[in-house]
């Protein structure tokens, strides 16, 4: 059931602002295609780093279950009042060209396993299916939480494909790394545009959504893929991994978008800080 997300939107202009800027700085397009897929070797990798890249082509691949997310809560039809649909369907702009590029992320993660010889193509296409099928969802109930959300993951991904980058001798793979870090690093600006907008229009009206993402964090599939959390250690024994990486960069944004801070502007800093400093 498609049922429109709650909490304050902001007007459909800023959100056509928001939308137009990230469009202009994704203009050069690649895709699976732009790649020797003859050099590609997976003998040239460890086994952590081969590991690495299974498990972020599971990530990648859960593609339909994120997009599905906006479909369902911010919903294009009869349902919702006209001011409403129009937010939506500005929104609609950014998440269909999202989709796109996260689309073309899972091609080329699953080509470069076929290209190098680190699985079949169709043995990939039936494990990718055990996870794929399995329904992703989270249970919030403001509309900037599904902006908060994915800032954090989008800019915990890119700091891995940074940090895998540096550490391979495989260049297929590493140029694969560089073109997905600098995809997340514009979908990661794009939420953080977002939620700049949504401090300064709305101020300390939105801190405890924002303030509730934080304090049940987990990254996509945490909960479904069987193992995670030690798959997750593995992978970071190859390159660091840690989604409070991000929160840095959560701050950044904070403290870009308010002037004078509010008492609770200023808890919920302090309180992302400790969450970084926990698990640092």
């Amino acid at each position: 059931m498609h049922r429109q997300v709650g909490g304050p939107l902001l007007p459909a202009a800023e959100v056509d602002a928001a939308v137009g800027t990230f469009l202009r700085a994704g203009r050069t397009r690649w895709d699976e295609f732009d790649f020797d897929w003859p050099l590609a070797d997976a003998s040239r990798l460890t086994d952590g780093q081969r590991s690495a890249v299974e498990f972020i082509t599971i990530i990648e691949d859960h593609l339909p279950g994120y997009f599905a997310l906006y479909d369902e809560h911010f919903p294009l039809n009869e349902s919702v009042e006209r001011e409403v649909f129009v937010h939506n369907r500005e929104l609609y702009h950014f998440s269909i060209r999202w989709a796109q590029e996260e689309d073309t992320h899972a091609r080329t993660l699953f080509r470069y396993q076929v290209e190098s010889g680190l699985a079949s193509a169709s043995g990939l296409r039936d494990s990718l299916a055990v996870e794929g099928q399995k329904k992703f969802a989270v249970d919030y109930a403001d509309a900037v939480q599904f902006f908060t959300y994915p800032l954090v993951q989008e800019k915990a991904t890119q700091l891995y494909y940074q940090n895998l980058r540096q550490v391979i001798d495989e260049p297929v793979l590493g140029q694969i790394l560089n073109r997905l870090s600098r995809d997340e690093a514009r979908h990661f600006t794009f939420f953080a545009d977002m939620l700049q907008r949504y401090l300064v229009r709305y101020g300390d009206a939105v801190v405890e959504p924002v303030r509730a993402v934080i304090a049940d964090f987990r990254m996509p599939l945490a909960d479904t893929i069987r193992g995670y959390w030690r798959w997750a250690l593995k992978i970071a024994d190859t390159a660091r991994y840690d989604h409070t990486d991000a929160y840095d960069y959560l701050i950044k944004v904070l403290n870009r978008a308010v002037d004078a801070k509010s008492d609770k502007v200023t808890e919920l800093i302090d309180f992302i800080a400790a969450c970084r400093t926990i698990n640092a």
